[in-house]
């Protein structure tokens, strides 16, 4: 490999001494050349970002986030107030858990046992403006001011930038039924990703057409290529880049109806008795407006990751409680309770406890103030989440309020330090790696946020 005989004056030369020399005496090892040119165009950034895509690529890590629908109670889950007047602190009581000092809610038994494995945060903010959605929850930024397409979820940018495990599994899932509220019905949008990014429903309208029925694997795969063959003149014809789109939803869908994986990964029947019990079954009905309790939910969530997921989100319950908050959380709780308890163990016990990142919240939190109705209105000052697995240094509580439980008084978190943090611990650098919008303009995967020392282990 010869040196050319001019070199532009912007282009940095690092020299080193070892390995083999190239002509002139320059080391074939040390020589790094950064600039427009270098290694076939890519310049040393593009080169980091490469390296770091490369790894998650070949890694199989993965979260899997459970948006609470409609804000839960922190105050009745994590950040009891036995000190606070009747009105704010309510009937319900704490129960010590396997961690000296901290205490959660009386109704969550089975988490308080594990405590040593979650993280709960009583100090989240970031929802401006208490309206309802998940979409804060599954993109770590605010609905307003984004960019042309729209802000990608979290599922949707693993989905991006690692693709799939498998062919055969999506990397991207998410339980999220059609709901009388259209603000409870996302799994977390694709954004200005497009729409080959967007969540696999397994409760979807599409699921009966999974199994093949009558029709052979030789006759499915002549009718791909027939397609395939007739879309060709569409293809080269086309410059916007819907049928683009379209080539990849036809490719995902054979690789799903050509391999059983994605059957059985969503067939718990296989699953022994005992770990279906210990998720329990809970509620498949929607309930109210929001989504279902349905406990089945995240153990076909785990079932997925290890088949090959990336991200699997997954919609529970409907905890708007402005009226009857103490009685409608002696169902939600101990079904949350349950299932919750259920996957982190599940996942610890399967050595998944490492690479799979647990994540439970809703979009805000709930007011300290019972209103007349005996319920709790919104609260955007501050809220509440679960952590657990991913490598995440667990077995702590973050964050406290004030006496009432309506100021962050210490160690507030923004949705965005949590989503850092994600991206941190799957092996993503949140502040340097970019995703461009359709205009084409670059966005790094957060907004400015770090990841969470706590969180962090070394």
């Amino acid at each position: 490999m010869a040196l050319g005989k001019k070199e532009t004056s912007s282009m940095l030369k690092i020299f080193g001494n070892s390995g083999s020399p190239l002509c002139g005496g320059v080391s074939r090892r040390d020589f790094l050349k950064i600039g427009g040119l270098a290694f076939g165009g890519l310049s040393l950034p593009q080169l980091l970002r490469a390296e770091q895509l490369a790894g998650i690529r070949k890694s199989h890590k993965a979260v899997i986030m459970i948006y609470l629908v409609g804000a839960p109670p922190h105050l009745d889950m994590f950040d009891l107030k036995m000190d606070a007047p009747l009105e704010i602190r309510g009937p319900h009581r704490p129960t010590r858990t396997n961690v000296p000092g901290i205490q959660i809610s009386e109704h969550m038994p089975r988490c308080a046992k594990i405590m040593d494995k979650l993280v709960p945060i009583r100090t989240l903010y970031g929802s401006p403006n208490g309206d309802h959605g998940s979409f804060i929850c599954y993109t770590g930024r605010q609905v307003e001011k984004q960019p042309p397409g729209g802000w990608p979820s979290l599922g949707a940018a693993l989905s991006k930038l690692g693709g799939p495990i498998d062919p055969a599994i999506p990397a991207f899932a998410g339980f999220a039924p059609t709901v009388g509220n259209p603000a409870y019905c996302s799994p977390g949008d694709p954004g200005f990703l497009g729409a080959n990014h967007s969540a696999f429903r397994p409760n979807g309208p599409g699921m009966e057409d999974l199994p093949l029925n009558s029709i052979t694997l030789d006759r499915l795969a002549d009718r791909h290529a027939l397609l395939t063959r007739f879309d060709t003149f569409r293809r080269d014809t086309d410059r916007s880049g819907v049928i683009e789109g379209f080539d990849t939803f036809q490719q995902q869908a054979f690789n799903i109806l050509t391999s059983s994986k994605l059957i059985e990964a969503l067939d718990i029947s296989k699953e022994p008795a005992a770990v279906r019990e210990r998720y329990g079954k809970g509620d498949p009905e929607n309930y109210g407006d929001g989504a279902p309790r349905n406990c089945e939910h995240f153990l076909i969530a785990r079932r997925l990751v290890e088949a090959g997921a990336r991200c699997v989100t997954l919609n529970f319950g409907q905890w708007d409680f402005h009226r009857d908050n103490h009685s409608e959380l002696l169902t939600h709780l101990p079904l949350f309770d349950q299932a919750m308890s259920a996957l982190v163990q599940d996942l610890h016990e399967r050595g998944l406890d490492r690479d799979v990142a647990v994540v439970a919240w809703g979009e805000f939190g709930r007011s300290p103030q019972i209103n007349s109705n005996a319920g709790r209105d919104h609260w955007p000052q501050g809220g509440c989440a679960l952590l657990a697995g991913g490598g995440m240094k667990t077995g702590q509580v973050i964050g406290a309020t004030d006496r009432l439980g309506g100021e962050i008084v210490d160690r507030g978190v923004h949705f965005g330090e949590v989503f850092a943090t994600l991206y941190h611990q799957l092996g993503l650098d949140p502040n340097r790696i970019t995703l461009p919008d359709l205009a084409g303009r670059p966005h790094y995967l957060v907004d400015g946020w770090q990841p969470m020392p706590e969180l962090i282990s070394g």
